[in-house]
C-alpha cells in the first residue's frame, strides 16, 4: 500500500447540477467539466495534478442524496469570513461560524450548500 494522502476524490450529491454549479461557481469561482459518469451527471472540479490536494465533482443521480449529516469535506480558502458572506448572498446558510485554533494555525467554519450538504471551510492563519 501506498504511504501517501489516504483521500483521493469527492463526490458532492445535488439535486440540481445547475444551481449548484452556480452556486459554487459564486462562492468559490470555480468552473466545471461536465461528464456522465456510469449515466449519473457529474459536474468535475478543476484540478491540477502538480498542485497538492485532491478533486471532486458535484453529482447528481438517484443514489445522491445532499445531507447535513455525514462526510464533511473541507475547502481551503484565502478568507473564511469572505467567502461566508458569498456564501449567504447565494442562499446559503452558516452552520457553524468561523473558529480560530491558534494551536494548529487554522480557522474553520461549517455551511449549508445550494443543495442542502454540510461543507467546511479551512484557513490557514499562519
Amino acid at each position: 500500500m501506498n504511504a501517501s494522502n489516504p483521500v483521493v476524490y469527492f463526490e458532492i450529491p445535488v439535486n440540481d447540477l445547475k444551481r449548484a454549479e452556480k452556486f459554487y461557481t459564486a462562492v468559490f469561482n470555480f468552473s466545471f467539466e461536465k461528464e456522465v459518469i456510469d449515466s449519473y451527471e457529474m459536474a468535475l472540479f478543476p484540478f491540477e495534478e502538480k498542485h497538492s490536494g485532491i478533486t471532486g465533482a458535484l453529482a447528481k443521480g438517484e443514489v445522491y442524496k445532499p445531507t447535513r449529516n455525514g462526510v464533511i469535506i473541507y475547502f481551503k480558502t484565502g478568507s473564511i469570513d469572505e467567502t461566508l458572506k458569498k456564501v449567504v448572498h447565494n442562499g446559503g446558510i452558516v452552520l457553524y461560524p468561523k473558529r480560530i485554533d491558534e494551536k494548529y494555525g487554522f480557522a474553520i467554519a461549517e455551511f449549508e450548500d445550494s443543495e442542502g450538504n454540510r461543507i467546511a471551510l479551512h484557513e490557514s492563519i499562519r
